[in-house]
């Protein structure tokens, strides 16, 4: 299994989607995939972002995978102590992480 990335911008959290496939494509052959699919959704999708839009498109027509978070058997949060490390809950629509804030400041 091979995997490949999108992502929009350098500065926003959470636009970057991960692609995996079963054959190796060059790096140019995958941005060449990657432009057309653009081109086809660039003014027109329901997704979110255009990242997204363009992973699902690569899912449909080229038989990649799209990796999304429906797709997660399991997620851990690991940390050095152990109160930091722990199974992130999960159901079908959410994914929660439980965060300690400290608020002697």
């Amino acid at each position: 299994m091979y995997f490949y990335e999108i992502h929009e911008g350098d500065d926003e959290l959470g636009t970057a989607v991960l692609l995996a496939h079963a054959r190796a494509f060059s790096p140019a052959e995958f941005f060449d995939l990657v432009k057309k699919a653009k081109a086809l959704l660039v003014s027109a999708h329901e997704e979110e972002t255009l990242s997204e839009a363009i992973a699902n498109e690569l899912e449909r027509s080229s038989g990649f995978l799209h990796v999304t978070d429906d797709r997660l058997l399991a997620s851990v949060n690991v940390d050095e102590s152990e109160e930091g490390t722990f199974l992130v809950s999960a159901d079908d629509q959410t994914r929660s992480v439980f965060v300690r804030r400290d608020t002697d400041n």
